[in-house]
């Protein structure tokens, strides 16, 4: 029996009706595959899971990363709470996830355990529907170009003048160079934009970064994007290799909290 579904906007965004039970048996793995591959995220709201049934639930998609020696990583901005809280202030701007490894994580799921009294509302761009609706002319020239994503440039974002430190550590990511249009073994294809973007290759800056902003502009506008506002136990799960996301700035002393899964990514990134 196929899942019960509500799409959230005509091009972004799906959201499901199941039960615990019904999401961990892995019985509807490929068709909640499809969904995310072709809508981009997914919301099931107030579903409250655990742990263990959102680590369960994960591995019906795929293989779980493990950071530091866990499948569940809290997502915070209280550095108490983690040591990643200032690096995760670059969530507050568009972006991939693992824009600077060899090959970008597939998916990840988030399960909302504290909120915040203001903020915090989530946002992903359709990058796939984005690519999709450019035109001929804009396709060619945009399918051989190939990007440097770097750690550095997005953290410049909101720490705009690093200290030597600060910096060291940023470093300690080498940038990588990915293709601008990402050729999916499905046929399709999808923008790879995001704040890591940096520069193009063999392109003159002033050149380069006027186009990867135009394309990120053309990306986020209203068509392209579905906002999620946050309830305690929803969970949501997004396509990391066909979206771009962000999340509205939000205070540290609300103690907002979410677990998450990443799951390992399908295919290589490649282009034309």
């Amino acid at each position: 029996m196929a899942l019960q579904t509500v799409d959230l906007t005509p091009l972004t965004g799906t959201e499901i009706k199941a039960d615990i039970a019904t999401l961990t048996s892995g019985e509807h793995a490929a068709e909640i595959i499809e969904l995310l591959e072709r809508r981009g995220v997914l919301i099931v709201r107030q579903i409250h899971m655990s742990d263990e049934e959102q680590e369960a639930f994960s591995k019906t998609l795929g293989g779980i990363q493990t950071q530091l020696g866990t499948t569940i990583q809290k997502i915070s901005i209280d550095k108490e709470v983690t040591f990643a809280a200032d690096y995760l202030r670059g969530s507050f701007f568009w972006h991939i996830d693992g824009s600077t490894d060899d090959r970008p994580n597939f998916a990840a799921t988030l399960n909302a355990k504290v909120l915040s009294k203001t903020g915090g509302t989530t946002y992903f761009a359709n990058t796939y529907a984005a690519y999709d609706a450019l035109s001929d002319e804009e396709k060619a020239h945009y399918d051989p170009l190939r990007v440097v994503h770097s750690m550095e440039v997005s953290q410049r974002y909101f720490i705009p003048e690093p200290s030597a430190e600060e910096l060291a550590m940023w470093q300690q990511r080498k940038p990588k160079t990915h293709p601008l249009v990402w050729h999916h073994r499905s046929g399709r294809k999808s923008l790879v934009l995001g704040s890591t973007a940096d520069y193009i290759e063999g392109m003159g800056m002033p050149e380069g970064r006027m186009i990867l902003a135009k394309l990120r502009d053309h990306a986020t506008q209203p068509q392209f994007v579905c906002s999620h506002e946050w309830t305690v136990g929803d969970l949501l799960i997004w396509d990391n290799s066909g979206t771009m996301h962000r999340v509205d700035a939000y205070p540290v002393e609300d103690g907002r909290l979410l677990h998450r899964t990443t799951i390992d990514a399908r295919e290589e990134l490649v282009g034309g």
